[in-house]
């Protein structure tokens, strides 16, 4: 029987217990005062969150008002934050975000809701949420969505249609995208591990092979998917936006699961992105958008959601390539002392300058930090610190920016601002032996997982 812990147990067990001894043994085990900068902002955005949303799936700063992506809240917002607040050592936020989550969230709705973002905030913060604070009313949370967005993937292909009715398991949307195909591994992984169900991996992996299984004669997948058939509607192919996570979870999920197929399928994936993604452009490195066929180059942009990959890279091991990588996503960052949504990086020119508070340069400065114990990783997060409290700090939180040129804000703090944003650059400041990335896999909305469920069951 597993026995419930506390919070505050679970905060020892990931600082001096489990998640131990960094795989980098050149890392001096030191905390820099920044994490605790980082911590008194995460409070001033949750209470921000607590005065004005409380309830809510997410607050507008701005306007001092809570909303919610449907008709109803599912408490996103709690839901994405808790973990951070474990790992922060918030134990009185946990609490009260806890018993929220328990008072309020049900799935037994009548809503049509997205199978992706279901899965990476909720289903993930869930599962995340049980393996730190043991619980079982996470786990059975966890399990019932779990269950309820099982009928998604019913397709011909065994791809998920983008949208399911929690109530009636009706689905839609049979136009998709690899990434929001693929991006299921991890969580429905970690969920059979935890249940003993071995249907939730079993679909998860097929929409994954489904998808692999059409890439193109040199390994490169398109933008959108039709479920039904199988047939390609977008053939461009890049690393962003409907494709992104494609690729991180190939990876992740090798290495939460040891899955040698998973292995072979992230090889052969990242080796055709290399080949034919790569663009060194004026002696920086950046990936394009290319014909999937030919792997022509059709459109020299770049993202801010592309910066995830150099700490996929570095996660595989190919550290030159992050390392070249990331270092042209910081100069994306300092076109306008704060990254825009999309750049031509052959010219230069913000193509759309958008900040909605997006945590992948942060996060992938993290693990290259992590794995190098370099300390211009480090400075550079005090630069991304420095701009987010300068130019997105509003006196009851956090919020985007409409534009980086005029910095004019916009009035939304998304959950996962709680949930990657704050938890990475507090990451990047603390002591890297906090975190064990050999036993632990973040998933796409940065949810910790742990390999073999290596928590100890007491």
């Amino acid at each position: 029987m597993i026995k419930r812990v506390s919070v505050a147990f679970s905060v020892l067990v990931l600082t001096i217990g489990l998640l131990t001894v960094s795989s980098c043994t050149d890392i001096e085990p030191k905390k820099d005062a920044l994490a605790d900068s980082v911590k008194t902002e995460f409070l001033h955005a949750w209470q921000g969150y607590k005065t004005y949303a409380w309830g809510y799936d997410y607050l507008k700063p701005l306007s001092k008002q809570g909303a919610n992506w449907y008709d109803s809240s599912f408490v996103i917002t709690p839901v994405d934050a808790f973990d951070t607040m474990v790992l922060m050592g918030l134990e009185q936020e946990a609490q009260q975000a806890k018993k929220l989550i328990f008072n309020k969230l049900s799935f037994n709705r009548n809503i049509s809701v997205k199978v992706f973002e279901m899965n990476i905030r909720l289903l993930g913060g869930l599962l995340s949420a049980y393996q730190l604070d043991r619980d079982p009313r996470f786990l059975q949370l966890a399990e019932d969505l779990g269950r309820r967005l099982l009928p998604a993937f019913s397709s011909p292909t065994g791809m998920p249609y983008r949208y399911v009715n929690l109530k009636t398991g009706e689905v839609s949307g049979n136009i998709s995208n690899p990434a929001e195909i693929g991006t299921y591994i991890v969580e429905f992984g970690t969920l059979t591990r935890l249940t003993g169900d071995s249907v939730f991996y079993k679909k998860a992996k097929k929409a994954l092979r489904a998808v692999y299984q059409r890439r193109s004669s040199i390994g490169l997948v398109g933008t959108t998917i039709n479920v039904d058939t199988g047939a390609w509607v977008d053939k461009s192919s890049h690393i962003g936006a409907m494709i992104d996570s494609y690729y991180e979870y190939l990876l992740k999920g090798f290495r939460l699961f040891k899955d040698p197929d998973l292995g072979d399928m992230w090889k052969h994936s990242v080796n055709a992105a290399n080949s034919y993604l790569a663009d060194e452009y004026q002696d920086n490195l950046w990936y394009g958008r290319v014909d999937m066929e030919t792997g022509k180059l059709q459109k020299p942009w770049f993202s801010a959601l592309d910066a995830f990959f150099p700490g996929v890279l570095a996660l595989d091991g190919q550290m030159d390539r992050a390392r070249a990588l990331l270092n042209s996503c910081f100069k994306m960052w300092q076109l306008q002392g704060i990254e825009p949504e999309l750049i031509n990086y052959r010219t230069m020119r913000i193509l759309s300058p958008g900040y909605p508070l997006r945590p992948e340069i942060i996060e992938s400065t993290y693990y290259m930090y992590y794995f190098t114990g370099n300390n211009q990783y480090r400075e550079m997060g005090r630069t991304y610190f420095k701009a987010l409290k300068k130019y997105c700090r509003t006196d009851d939180g956090y919020t985007g920016l409409k534009s980086v040129i005029t910095k004019e804000k916009s009035d939304r703090m998304g959950s996962y601002f709680f949930a990657e944003t704050m938890k990475y650059l507090y990451l990047l400041f603390s002591d890297p032996a906090m975190t064990n990335l050999s036993k632990t896999v973040f998933n796409t909305e940065a949810h910790p997982m742990f390999v073999d469920d290596y928590i100890e069951r007491r």
